[in-house]
């Protein structure tokens, strides 16, 4: 059981400060790469909805490493036959990772890890709702 885990409701992120520090440095990182920005909504128009996720961190001997928090976009607001499959998340499949580590370590290329703190899919959003 881990003593520090994710928070079930924003009553308990609003209560520690390591949540709070964690939601202020995403919306820093957003303005920074100036990700989106906020606008006056058009008449008839419907907002999409964000919400918060909270994830601990752990290090590899099990310890607290750090508390991120996300501001995404919710999801499930899709309709099929309109938007449903155009949404694109990729994803480096465990098989792809373990086979350049193989060839890496045969061919004896040097092989570095990268930890990317904010990234962000930044297009521009052409429908309306």
């Amino acid at each position: 059981m881990l003593v520090d885990s994710e928070p079930l409701g924003i009553e308990e992120v609003l209560k520690k400060k390591v949540w709070l520090n964690a939601m202020k440095e995403e919306i820093e990182a957003i303005e920074r790469n100036k990700t989106w920005e906020l606008i006056k909504l058009p008449k008839k128009k419907k907002a999409i909805n964000v919400k918060w996720v909270f994830k601990v961190k752990l290090n590899s001997d099990g310890s607290v490493g750090k508390h991120k928090a996300r501001l995404v976009f919710i999801g499930f607001l899709q309709k099929p036959g309109l938007d449903y499959f155009e949404v694109f998340a990729p994803v480096a499949r465990h098989e792809t990772i373990r086979l350049v580590i193989a060839l890496a370590a045969n061919r004896r290329w040097p092989l570095m890890h990268l930890d990317v703190k904010s990234a962000f899919l930044n297009g521009p959003l052409q429908e309306e709702k």
